[in-house]
């Protein structure tokens, strides 16, 4: 997945069913039926859910017998990993900023000249 496909594999995981399928792929590679065996969605439910996140990168699939199993992109999960880095990197030093006094401003109740 390139990282300019980011903000839509983002969005595709903005639906509840999809995270679950998601979260599920992250234990281990499943097919549709034992996806939907374990999720509170119908089998076509998860056959669509599939097709959305495959094509967005999130997901690939691999045609075994008479099934296909699904599995994470690894590509994609990087590049979610490396987008919440950047922002984590980026809400801590915005939280720095507030809770570091500058010290040209001086301590608050300090009289100022």
């Amino acid at each position: 997945m390139a990282t300019d496909g980011v903000p839509e594999a983002w969005e595709v995981l903005g639906d509840p069913s999809r995270r679950l399928i998601f979260a599920k792929l992250a234990e281990r590679p499943r097919a549709v039926v034992e996806l939907a065996g374990e999720l509170p969605i119908s089998r076509p439910a998860v056959s669509q859910h599939l097709r959305v996140l495959k094509s967005a990168g999130v997901v690939t699939d691999e045609v075994r017998g008479t099934r296909r199993i699904y599995r994470l992109e690894p590509a994609a999960v990087l590049a979610f990993k490396d987008q919440l880095d950047a922002f984590w990197h980026r809400a801590l030093a915005g939280f720095g900023d507030v809770v570091t006094p500058d010290p040209l401003e001086g301590s608050p109740g300090e009289d100022q000249p």
